[in-house]
């Protein structure tokens, strides 16, 4: 008989012998993760030009401007209320404009001037201001009191700004080499007269104690005097003119202020500067690319279009560089690649193309195109119409790695 058993026998079973394992199979390093551009500093601010025409950027809310009036003189300075709810704008005339909150205390419109009016400076409490003669003749007005002038001196250079006290019971007047001049319960703390300055200084800002105070030259080049401590400087070669110096809320730092909105922080001023108006001048051929698109804006955006009726994101900045003389290709991606120069995103001036892509790798996936004002703001084709916008405001994931300066 032969027995069956649920097996074969011990001896017949099957011996496997594991294979030795070989080297692992190759693989392909995930790529590191494209790097988040470094950008401009979102500023909130109103851009206003010659002809009292005002723009409004980073929330910043539009409360009225001058623009399509025929106006005698033009402007040629701006300031913001404290609360940054209005603004004021003066003419080289004296003629002063109020919108917002920014309340009207009188002007000079319908005087003679020996020289003309270059800056106005609120008082602390906003409830008045100055207007300043190029020739440091001074006017008050509301609760702004006259403690002095210059205008009966022979000055070497002009006079180009002045800043108050805290205690708005005194002033300083400061020339374009820096020479500064102290009223009332201001008190002298050291000038630039004596130094050869590489660019004239443009305005100056007091120290929250009342005992000293920074000047400010064209470049952004910031030289500091008594208690106002030096924090670093803004001299750069930006196209860009500095307007202002702006103190932190404690005293311990500033900001540069530029022309196109753009903001330098310094010690403590981290973020953006409180409100400020900028006066817009037109020097290099991308402001006046800016100030071309600005005039384009709340037009429909078309696939392809050039203009005038209508454009989209690369035909706006192409029509805009043609009012300069300058051309390059037609194409957003095209104008990646071969527009002007390259340049890094930190180092943006008013008119620079700014870009949008799906690979921050190849020029080829870019998809979209701005044009840079300033202080992290663009002008734009998008939508359905031409529009002012952030730079940031499609977070930084497509942003491309660098500008392009025609």
């Amino acid at each position: 008989m032969v027995a069956f058993g649920l097996g074969a026998p011990a001896a017949l079973a099957e011996t496997v012998v594991p294979t030795p394992p070989g080297p692992p199979a190759p693989t392909t390093p995930a790529p590191a993760p494209a790097p988040t551009p470094t950008l401009p500093t979102a500023a909130k601010f109103w851009l206003t030009d010659a002809a009292g025409d005002v723009w409004s950027f980073g929330g910043a809310k539009f409360q009225g401007s001058l623009g399509g009036q025929a106006l005698r003189q033009p402007i040629v300075a701006t300031a913001a209320t404290s609360t940054g709810g209005g603004y004021w704008m003066v003419a080289s005339d004296g003629g002063v404009f109020s919108f917002g909150d920014a309340g009207f205390f009188g002007s000079l419109g319908n005087l003679v001037l020996n020289r003309p009016i270059v800056a106005m400076t609120p008082t602390p409490t906003g409830q008045g201001y100055w207007l300043l003669a190029s020739d440091g003749g001074i006017f008050s007005f509301g609760d702004a009191r006259f403690f002095g002038s210059t205008g009966a001196l022979k000055l070497a250079q002009p006079i180009v700004g002045m800043t108050p006290t805290a205690t708005g019971e005194g002033y300083w007047l400061v020339a374009s080499d820096g020479g500064v001049f102290s009223f009332g319960d201001a008190r002298f703390f050291g000038s630039t007269g004596a130094i050869k300055l590489a660019q004239p200084i443009v305005n100056m800002a007091s120290a929250r104690d009342g005992a000293g105070y920074w000047l400010v030259a064209s470049d952004g080049g910031v030289f500091s005097f008594g208690s106002a401590a030096f924090h670093g400087s803004d001299a750069s070669a930006s196209a860009d003119t500095a307007q202002r110096v702006v103190p932190s809320k404690s005293g311990d730092g500033y900001w540069v202020v530029r022309e196109n909105g753009e903001t330098t922080g310094f010690g403590d001023a981290t973020g953006a500067p409180p409100t400020q108006s900028v006066l817009f001048t037109p020097a290099t051929a991308g402001d006046k690319a800016v100030l071309f698109a600005f005039g384009q804006l709340g037009k429909p955006y078309i696939w392809g279009g050039n203009g005038p009726v209508g454009y989209d994101c690369s035909g706006l900045a192409l029509a805009s560089w043609k009012t300069t003389g300058k051309t390059f290709a037609r194409v957003a991606n095209d104008q990646y690649h071969t527009a002007g120069a390259p340049v890094a995103l930190t180092d943006l001036q008013a008119g620079d193309l700014v870009f949008w892509g799906d690979d921050l790798t190849n020029w080829a996936s870019v998809y979209h195109a701005a044009m840079y004002v300033g202080g992290g703001q663009i002008v734009e084709a998008t939508g359905d119409h031409v529009q002012l916008n952030s730079l940031r405001q499609w977070g930084t994931r497509s942003i491309m790695p660098n500008g392009r300066r025609p």
